[in-house]
């Protein structure tokens, strides 16, 4: 049986704790900022010299317990997709092109189909993204990671021209938000979701056929995360800004690109949230304020647009829609 009334925190993930956390890591980190060093947007900025036309723009991150999925589905590639995908739409708020994309693989053992899955997804997300894979780890930690069990991060390192950079917290009051839909959870809030449909315990639930989502369980959780680079590039000189929707969901991410002292309205009723945000919430019993800080619900990605350019963003992103 599910328990009723599921929260992150009760998954094993605090929030608050993490953003207590970062605020402590930005006081550690910011004797490090060098010259050249900018702070305050999805990614990190650096700039190599006061001549350069060009920044650099660089992210790490990892796909987080959505590999337990994967692990308990035995389907690795669309993990390396996600990997890939995710750190692109980092560093794609301020306006920058991937250039080049490393990988770690943590696992307490040699599996090679494991690895080679990985790899094989990353280098295909690579392509489509015009990055190249030029290096990696690949750790075996016997000590740390029991059998098969595996971590994967990437970091990648972007560039933009200085006059085209977007910089970050550019939105002004009566600004529109532009929603972009995601492909699904993307790669945030799987402890919960592995708790509420007990992956852990019975992988087999994964096969269920689920009619609302006209999929198996297992093909929804694993689709891959969405790259928005492609949808993007052709508005990216006439926006004001971007949010990237991961972990923290819209409350979270969303003014990350505003202001202090501006806030955003945001109508629930333009967009359908997906059924298989609904299906969690009903099996796991998840309060809706808890789902909206936790997942996507069906939104990777808010351009921020000045009233007289939102028009054509909406004309030139045919999935787009105006949230706010």
């Amino acid at each position: 049986m599910l328990t009723p009334g599921k929260t992150y925190r009760e998954s094993g993930v605090d929030l608050d704790a993490a953003a207590a956390v970062k605020e402590k890591i930005k006081a550690i980190t910011a004797g490090t900022m060098a010259e050249g060093a900018l702070q305050g947007f999805f990614a990190g900025v650096y700039e190599p010299g006061p001549d350069s036309d060009t920044l650099l723009v660089a992210s790490s991150d990892s796909v987080g317990t959505k590999v337990k999925v994967a692990q308990a589905a035995r389907r690795y590639t669309s993990i390396g997709v996600d990997m890939v995908n995710h750190s692109v739409n980092d560093i794609l708020p301020t306006g920058a092109e991937p250039i080049f994309f490393l990988d770690y693989i943590g696992i307490g053992r040699l599996n090679e189909r494991i690895v080679t899955e990985l790899v094989e997804g990353m280098a295909a997300a690579c392509l489509e993204a015009g990055c190249a894979l030029i290096g990696g780890e690949t750790a075996q930690l016997p000590g740390l990671y029991r059998g098969d069990d595996f971590d994967l991060v990437g970091f990648i390192v972007g560039s933009v021209r200085r006059d085209a950079f977007i910089g970050g917290r550019r939105g002004r009051p009566g600004d529109v938000l532009i929603g972009l839909p995601s492909s699904g959870l993307h790669t945030n809030g799987y402890s919960l979701v592995r708790s509420v449909f007990d992956i852990d315990g019975h992988p087999e639930n994964l096969d269920e056929w689920v009619p609302a989502l006209g999929a198996k369980l297992g093909d929804a959780l694993l689709e891959p995360h969405r790259s928005y680079l492609a949808a993007l590039r052709p508005v990216a000189g006439t926006i004001r800004g971007m949010a990237h929707i991961t972990g923290g969901g819209i409350p979270f991410n969303l003014p990350r690109v505003l202001p202090d002292g501006v806030g955003a309205e945001i109508r629930l009723d333009s967009w359908e949230v997906p059924p298989l945000f609904r299906l969690i919430r009903e099996r796991g019993g998840v309060d809706e304020t808890e789902m909206f800080r936790v997942f996507n619900m069906g939104v990777g990605m808010i351009v921020v647009a000045a009233p007289d350019a939102a028009p054509g963003v909406l004309k030139r992103v045919p999935d787009a829609w105006e949230l706010g």
